[in-house]
């Protein structure tokens, strides 16, 4: 593969994302403890099995740049989830509590729908056909797990959340 800045800009955009993936593995069961609306724990549940594959599937893509997966800390990640955790620190198990683990991981999977995109379209333009196939199933789960939380967050938690008494 030959060198490039942009080669170098995708290698460190990817270590980003390997390392933010693998933190997700680490509170995303928190999430899910704290949950007790069955449809928001099912999805947080895919989640965590799509996460999973996704650090495989990132695996995949530094093989076909002949690089070794390695990780470089993503502040942007640490930080969300920071902000989550300390959201959900004192979080009562019910309705405002799924709002709350909703409004954190969907601005998780957004910070996730915007770098997925960008390294998709880097390894269109270097022509890294096989990493953009990857990279778009990544991409297209992570919509699609947005999706399911709003979709959620509309038809059961945020009405329920609503109705509770300040």
């Amino acid at each position: 593969m030959q060198a490039s800045k942009l080669m170098t800009l995708f290698e460190d955009q990817l270590k980003d994302i390997l390392w933010a993936e693998k933190e997700l593995i680490k509170s995303i069961p928190k999430m899910i403890s704290l949950a007790s609306s069955v449809e928001l724990i099912e999805a947080l549940t895919t989640t965590l099995e799509q996460t999973k594959e996704q650090i495989s599937r990132l695996a995949q893509v530094f093989r076909t740049i002949e690089t070794k997966p390695s990780t470089v800390k993503c502040d942007a990640m640490a930080g969300l989830i920071a902000e989550a955790t300390e959201m959900l620190e004192d979080c009562e198990k019910g309705p405002l509590c799924d709002a709350s683990i909703i409004s954190a991981a969907q601005k998780i999977e957004h910070y996730e729908i915007a770098t997925y995109g960008t390294l998709r379209e880097l390894a269109e333009t270097m022509e890294l056909i096989d990493a953009a196939k990857l990279l778009e199933k990544s991409l297209k789960e992570e919509k699609s797990a947005d999706k399911m939380l709003t979709g959620i967050a509309r038809e059961f938690v945020n009405l329920d959340a609503a109705s509770l008494k300040a």
